[in-house]
């Protein structure tokens, strides 16, 4: 449970501030994508968050952060720097802590445990 609430917590956070005009500009200008990915960029990142908390979804929800993760590290980081300004190890160490969630499960304290009527593959 304390790591799907931190990592919820953490996307949650990260997650909010690009429904804000400023991340548009940083979308359009710095990244390059268009600026029709700002909602679902942000959505990507706070419903999975919230689901860890809850404890619904928890291997697809890992999934999606994952792979916002990686799209973090390769496209908008600056790959020839570890630690420091621009760099991509706090990405890292998220795309790792959701590979052990996948891996791992959603544990006994979350809701999917709890209703034991989800299937395996969707907790």
């Amino acid at each position: 449970m304390g790591l799907r609430s931190s990592i919820g917590v953490i996307f949650i956070l990260h997650g909010l501030p690009k429904f804000n005009e400023g991340f548009l500009g940083f979308l359009t200008g710095a990244v390059g994508l268009p600026a029709e990915m700002q909602i679902p960029i942000a959505l990507a990142e706070v419903i999975p968050g919230i689901l860890l908390i809850i404890g619904v979804m928890n291997r697809i929800s890992s999934s999606l952060l994952a792979i916002i993760g990686l799209g973090a590290i390769f496209h908008v980081k600056n790959a020839s720097n570890i630690t420091g300004q621009g760099a991509y190890e706090l990405d890292l160490i998220l795309l790792a802590a959701n590979l052990v969630i996948i891996v791992m499960g959603p544990g006994r304290v979350s809701l999917s445990y709890i209703l034991k009527k989800i299937p395996r593959y969707l907790q």
